[in-house]
């Protein structure tokens, strides 16, 4: 146990702080602070004394050096059983410092602001601050850093049950969240400089990259029983607050999420954000089994689930409108692990509500992500083995005006819009990748294949008889014309692809003899 004797109080956010300031002096604690800290534990009525006073130096150059002395970091980093430590304190008239409490300039929050300069940026870079922590934090068994406000209480009733002590335990848990707290703080900073210093291609790939994230939640398990998982958040930085997610959605009702749900839903709401028109999205095991646009969501919902009601058992369904109570009736009879949407009606909410187990997410307004900064949410993570691999996220896509028509008969009005509704669909099924479309409904959906005629024989018996008059994306050229002649003889009267094969001719020349309309779109949507 260490007996708090004297404390150094200075930090940027003073949420509770005149309360913690009061409850020290409870336990005669000697307040030693800085500036606005001061300033407002001396309104509070406390008694303290401002650093510069211990010092014997003024704060200088507008604040940039105020702490960093002797006098502080001699206090903080002497070891109390060092004789050695103990004699230099005294020779020197240093008092040891039993505490310090610290948060640190709002960096985070000043660059997230649109219009931040650089130099506004460079000043909220904490000096002090940091080197408080990190002597403190080294020193964990004399000296007990507090960095988290919301810690302040249970600190206080430690002292109260303790006669004005910390154990080691608590000690040891302050000093761990200090280093994590520097941590996050200085890679924010890392990252901010990189996206403005750096040059080329560092802006986007730095030579070294650090990322934070908050555990929000304690999983069940992993992906199997045997393995043990949890479920953290990024820490929020520029650029990567606002997109709704997965990650912010709140859930209104139901069981506990599991590892495999929060991929799943993440799955089931990334393909709706990409239509402005209403859409619903039925996924199982990460890929689409049903998806389709309409003219309201309960008739878009409704399409989604007829395009495969035997996959759709035990699915996740992604809205992009808020859930009507039309729809929450045709989900009342089906078994559904959870549905993602930007809100819930009230009667859809009661309704399903009824149904104990659903997991309901509610995640707000939804608008596509269009990337961001070096914060990086407009980037996709992927792990193996020992590393790392970092890319852009696929916003990539393609308007009518950017298709390029290479077939002797060009694609109906109609046939038209279904290609861009499966170019777009297709884009979040796994590959090798065929998916069908009709009317703005998926009817045939072939993910994960080896080969692309694996894919497109999943696809077509999938749909069924519903191939006649449908189109075909593809979400990689097709090597070879076999591929065409397949789907041909099912009835498939337009396809968009890439392009870009070698024998690109050979497969037009299928589409020609089987009078398809066929489109590239120059653009490639592998998701691996």
């Amino acid at each position: 146990m260490v007996k708090i004797k004297r404390a150094l109080v200075s930090v940027s956010d003073k949420t509770g702080i005149t309360e913690l300031g009061q409850g020290l002096s409870r336990h005669g604690v000697e307040l030693l602070s800085t500036g606005g800290t001061s300033k407002a534990l001396k309104q509070a009525g406390l008694t303290l004394k401002d650093v510069s006073e211990v010092t014997g130096f003024p704060e200088m150059m507008d604040g940039r050096v105020k702490t960093l002395h002797p006098k502080v970091h001699g206090g903080l980093l002497a070891l109390r059983d060092n004789p050695d430590h103990i004699r230099q304190l005294q020779e020197q008239g240093i008092t040891p410092i039993d505490m310090v409490v610290v948060n640190l300039y709002p960096f985070a929050q000043t660059v997230a602001k649109p219009e931040v300069k650089l130099e506004e940026a460079i000043e909220n870079i904490d000096i002090g601050g940091p080197s408080m922590i990190r002597s403190g934090a080294k020193n964990y068994r004399s000296v007990a850093v507090v960095v988290n406000p919301a810690r302040y209480q249970d600190i206080l009733e430690e002292m109260d049950q303790h006669q004005g002590q910390i154990s080691e335990a608590t000690l040891q848990a302050l000093a761990v969240e200090a280093f994590d707290h520097t941590a996050e703080y200085d890679a924010g900073i890392h990252r901010y400089l990189a996206s403005k210093l750096a040059a080329g291609d560092a802006l986007t790939f730095p030579e070294t990259i650090r990322f934070t994230f908050h555990k929000q939640q304690a999983l069940r398990y992993g992906e199997n029983p045997h393995q043990q998982a949890a479920f953290y958040r990024q820490a929020q930085t520029a650029g990567n607050g606002d997109e709704a997610s997965v990650t912010t959605a709140k859930q209104l009702h139901g069981k506990e999420l599991s590892f495999n749900n929060l991929i799943d839903i993440h799955a089931a709401l990334e393909p709706v954000k990409e239509f402005s028109a209403p859409a619903a999205c039925v996924i199982k095991h990460t890929n689409p089994c049903g998806m389709a646009m309409g003219q309201d969501i309960t008739e878009a919902y409704a399409k989604a689930y007829e395009a495969d009601p035997l996959s759709a058992f035990g699915g996740i369904v992604g809205l992009n409108r808020p859930c009507t109570k039309a729809i929450a009736e045709k989900m009342k009879d089906v078994f559904l692990e959870c549905v993602i949407a930007p809100g819930f009606e009230p009667e859809a909410l009661e309704l399903l509500k009824a149904k104990k187990n659903i997991r309901l997410m509610k995640t707000g307004p939804l608008a596509p992500a269009q990337g961001g900064d070096q914060a990086w949410p407009g980037m996709d993570l992927k792990r193996v083995a020992g590393g790392l691999l970092l890319q852009e996220r696929d916003f990539g896509q393609v308007t009518e005006q950017g298709l390029k028509i290479v077939s002797k008969r060009k694609p109906t009005k109609a046939e038209l819009a279904d290609l861009l509704f499966a170019w777009r669909v297709c884009k979040h099924v796994k590959s090798n990748a065929i998916l069908l479309a009709k009317d703005g409904v998926t009817v045939g959906v072939g993910p994960g294949q080896t080969n692309r005629i694996g894919a497109a024989e999943i696809a077509l018996r999938m749909a069924g008889d519903k191939t006649k008059g449908a189109v075909l994306a593809s979400d990689a050229f097709f090597p070879f014309r076999d591929g065409i002649d397949l789907t041909a003889k099912a009835g498939i009267t337009a396809v968009i692809q890439p392009g870009g094969s070698v024998n690109d001719e050979q497969v037009i020349a299928a589409a020609d003899e089987n009078n398809i309309a066929m489109v590239f779109t120059g653009l490639r949507h592998f998701k691996h």
